[in-house]
């Protein structure tokens, strides 16, 4: 499919890795999530955006990308693409335009295509209330798996049966007195990055990821990266996304995903924009660092 070019190009940031892109014709959200600052809890992309919203993109189940897929996609009947683990997710609650997508694979619409890139998942620890409840998420990959319990070193319960591993979770209550390990926790699901193709123009988005070396040469006209990893490591931090983007080779770059709230902590990822912006353009690259509701437009 051959797709003629449009004109200009809008492109909204609403903190996380929430996203709008707009041409004349299409208006795409991209990881409509939940605010995780407690104080918020609500959508992170405002309803008064929802009503034109044509399609509905999600990189992967966590709260912050997807709380808000489902009912957007329902309210408006929206098309939506997103990996096959999330796809009962919207069929069990009547959305029926929903378009599976792997890595490497093409869905194709009407002067729109998007692709599936790879994007892994890094490791996400939690620790709350000062080490009382102390959390780890991670992507896992099995035959074997099930659900085991201690009491301090001893193990009181063990359940294991042949099942197609994809993550696992292990939760600490009161400093390891009590463990509980999981196959297959609400974790990282249908993990996929996108390139976007609309018209003449194109935007990749990869969610939250660590780097992989399969993106080379993508060159999109935006790049949308996360750089919040540096504390907690389920993201690239500032110096992998720099490398990253020297192998993508994009005309502009928007960092996301860092300096995020989460429930009652400030900026559980933070990172230094201004030194990512200045080293992008050394490259020669554009660079922008966008606060929430800011636009533009290519």
């Amino acid at each position: 499919m051959t797709l003629q070019p449009t004109g200009a190009m809008k492109l909204k940031y609403f903190l996380y890795n929430a996203f709008l892109i707009e041409d004349e014709e299409t208006k795409i959200a991209i990881d409509p999530g939940l605010n995780l600052w407690l104080f918020k809890l609500r959508s992170l992309i405002p309803k008064k955006e929802w009503k034109t919203i044509t399609h509905v993109l999600v990189t992967h189940g966590d709260p912050d990308h997807f709380v808000y897929a489902v009912p957007m996609a329902k309210k408006t009947g929206a098309t939506v693409v997103c990996g096959e683990a999330l796809m009962e997710d919207f069929l069990s609650d009547n959305v029926e335009d929903v378009h599976k997508i792997d890595v490497g694979a093409i869905v194709r619409f009407v002067n729109l295509n998007i692709e599936g890139l790879n994007a892994k998942h890094g490791p996400l620890p939690v620790k709350l209330l000062a080490g009382l409840i102390d959390i780890k998420n991670e992507i896992a990959q099995g035959t074997h798996g099930g659900k085991k319990v201690f009491l301090g070193s001893v193990k009181i319960v063990e359940r294991v049966e042949n099942i197609q591993v994809y993550s696992r979770g292990t939760i600490k209550l009161f400093f390891g007195l009590i463990k509980l390990e999981k196959e297959n926790v609400d974790f990282a699901r249908g993990s996929i990055g996108f390139k976007i193709t609309i018209g003449d123009k194109s935007v990749v988005n990869l969610g939250d990821t660590v780097f992989q070396e399969e993106w080379e040469g993508l060159k999109p006209d935006v790049l949308m990266i996360p750089i919040g990893g540096r504390v907690v490591r389920n993201t690239m931090d500032e110096k992998e996304a720099l490398e990253a983007v020297r192998l993508i080779e994009p005309k502009s770059v928007v960092p996301c995903h860092y300096n995020c709230d989460f429930l009652w902590k400030r900026n559980i990822n933070p990172a230094d924009d201004e030194m990512f912006k200045r080293e992008v353009e050394k490259m020669g690259i554009a660079c922008h660092i966008m606060q929430y509701g800011d636009e533009i437009v290519f």
